[in-house]
């Protein structure tokens, strides 16, 4: 599909919730991009799209260079600081759904059992996971009503943590256990921010590392 092209809309995709994946990070500590990493030969830009291509109808590629083959609307960052608060904010402007499912790009593990799970929780301004105390605000299902506002607001006034803008927000949080219904191996949130990570996440994906 070229750059900015929508595919018909295909039976069975879900149009009440938008699916935006963040590609548009700095990738300082990985070193290089994260986008062109490749698992099983595919990048991890064009894997996660296809992920999200096969369950929701509207889905945004959000800032950076998405590759050619990856499914979706190309969406620009907004203006401001290059962080994920601009990322939130440019892919809750853009959505056509309420509800705006978020993922960053590096979590190359995803499945749909935990995506279909975020949809399906009872509705709040976020719906996120939580493992052991901790939010992950970049898989998590936002509501463009709630959120978009104080979001643009903390971008303009410099206030880029994610957790500052969670905190002022109606929260529905997946607790660690009903996570591990969906993902009994605990790997579906596996980041990939550094190289040593990335070489665990890629030994992971081809079965050669039995830890979760």
């Amino acid at each position: 599909m070229s750059a900015g092209a929508r595919d018909a809309p295909r039976e069975g995709l879900l149009a009440n919730v938008s699916a935006a994946l963040l590609i548009g990070g700095t990738s300082r500590r990985m070193g290089s991009d994260k986008t062109q990493l490749e698992l099983a030969g595919e990048r991890l830009a064009t894997r996660a799209a296809g992920l999200l291509a096969e369950h929701f109808e509207d889905v945004l590629l959000v800032g950076g260079a998405a590759p050619a083959d990856a499914p979706g609307r190309r969406v620009p960052d907004v203006e401001g600081p290059r962080c994920a608060l601009r990322g939130v904010v440019s892919a809750l402007a853009a959505a056509e759904a309420e509800r705006v499912l978020i993922v960053a790009v590096d979590l190359p593990l995803l499945g749909p059992e935990l995506l279909l799970t975020l949809v399906a929780w009872p509705e709040a301004d976020v719906v996120l996971p939580c493992v052991e105390d901790r939010l992950e605000p970049l898989c998590a299902i936002w509501s463009r009503t709630a959120a978009l506002p104080p979001a643009r607001a903390a971008l303009a006034a410099g206030r880029l943590a994610l957790y500052e803008l969670v905190a002022s927000l109606h929260v529905q949080r997946i607790e660690t256990e009903d996570l591990r219904a969906v993902d009994p191996l605990g790997r579906m949130l596996a980041n990939a921010n550094t190289p040593e990570e990335w070489a665990r996440i890629a030994a992971l994906a081809r079965g050669a590392d039995g830890e979760a």
